[in-house]
């Protein structure tokens, strides 16, 4: 008894501790009152509109989303957190929804966490603390990113392989989720796709061991495994056999004029009989010592970090910095707190909700447009053979 009260209380003290510093669903008219465009950072013939909008396919009109509406432009929107964010001894959750639904070719869908900034002026150059989500440019590039700053150096720092992305035309779920065991966790659609260390996966420290500068390798080491064999001898006449030799199938042509064309020859072909430049065959080094291996030391530049999972230190805005080359993304959902179970909860009454019905509508009309690009196909195609039967008749009409 005493346990699953101990355990009641326990849940009791995360669940009031938990904290939300962020939330936004767009739902309301009034969502650009929270949200400052950064007239400052871009002419306005620069920035592309923000359409408030259900989207094309949607399981509900009511939730609504902000969507990029114009080609060809630079996109942005800050917001205040409801509080100063500082994840010292805290999980760091940051998590928003994404829906392409132009068929994204190239442009930006992440977003930032951000310190105090001038949201007049919020750009491109304004330093962030989190870049996460999806960026996509052609085939070659397309990832989810996952960037922090990281103030001993200076950097913004990328994580060393690559995350994957979506990139169809339906809503998707991104969730980062930074935790005090300096571990993280990516999950698309509230499913993990990359989770480890920060330390093996970003590059914020310095090795812990360097290669000892004081030693070199041995100037007489032998490293080579093989060599050639020097009781191997090349046989005779190996270099008298040509590369090429006259087609015998050949014949000259009859048109052939020896005074007017020169002398006729066949043309050439590969020798068959031709080996290539004759070479020793390989035999085992018998000095070969084996791969040299450089000494390490320990690294008297490394400084350890036990805290590299404070990625959030004093954020107090978010934001979307972008560019678009075709527009038509939908951002919505957009939640900051210190707990993944808000998170989860959250998710689970707006993304979980919507994913269902909106692909039963998106593959209703895919299916309706195909039908109707059959439809079309066919009677052009049927027309097509309607008017060639005409001609037909006319061509005969005429030479009677």
């Amino acid at each position: 008894m005493f346990i699953k009260v101990l355990i009641a209380l326990i849940v009791a003290f995360v669940s009031v501790s938990a904290k939300i510093y962020f939330k936004e669903d767009f739902n309301s008219a009034n969502w650009e009152s929270r949200w400052v465009v950064p007239s400052g950072w871009k002419s306005k013939s620069e920035l592309g509109e923000w359409k408030w909008t259900a989207g094309e396919h949607f399981a509900d009109a009511t939730d609504k989303g902000i969507q990029t509406s114009e080609d060809a432009r630079f996109y942005g929107l800050s917001a205040k957190l409801d509080e100063s964010f500082t994840n010292t001894g805290k999980d760091l959750v940051l998590q928003f929804s994404v829906k392409h639904e132009q068929e994204l070719d190239c442009g930006g869908a992440y977003i930032k966490l951000l310190g105090d900034i001038d949201q007049s002026k919020f750009g491109g150059d304004s330093p962030y603390q989190i870049m996460f989500g999806p960026d996509i440019c052609g085939y070659a590039n397309r990832k989810t990113h996952v960037i922090f700053n990281y103030p001993p150096k200076n950097d913004n720092l990328l994580i060393k392989n690559e995350v994957k992305v979506e990139t169809d035309r339906l809503t998707h779920l991104y969730t980062l989720w930074v935790k005090p065991d300096n571990t993280f966790e990516v999950l698309i659609d509230q499913t993990s796709v990359k989770s480890g260390s920060l330390q093996a996966n970003w590059d914020f420290l310095e090795p812990t061991e360097i290669k000892d500068p004081s030693i070199s390798k041995p100037a007489d080491w032998v490293d080579l495994k093989k060599i050639p064999d020097p009781e191997d001898k090349k046989p005779d006449g190996w270099d008298d056999i040509p590369a090429e030799i006259p087609d015998p199938d050949a014949t000259k042509p009859e048109d052939w004029d020896d005074e007017e064309d020169g002398s006729w020859e066949p043309p050439l072909i590969d020798n068959p009989a031709y080996k290539g430049a004759w070479k020793a065959k390989l035999i085992d080094n018998p000095d070969y010592k084996g791969e040299w291996v450089h000494p390490l030391i320990p690294n008297p530049n490394f400084v350890d970090d036990q805290e590299l999972y404070v990625r959030a230190k004093g954020v107090t805005h978010i934001g979307f910095e972008l560019w678009q080359v075709k527009s038509g993304t939908i951002f919505d959902d957009i939640i900051v707190t210190d707990d993944i179970n808000e998170a989860n909860a959250y998710a689970d009454a707006s993304y979980a909700k919507k994913k269902g019905p909106e692909k039963e509508k998106f593959d209703a009309a895919e299916e309706a447009r195909r039908a109707e690009s059959d439809a079309a196909a066919a009677a052009s195609a049927a027309s097509g053979s309607s008017g060639d039967e005409g001609d037909d008749d006319e061509d005969a009409h005429d030479e009677l």
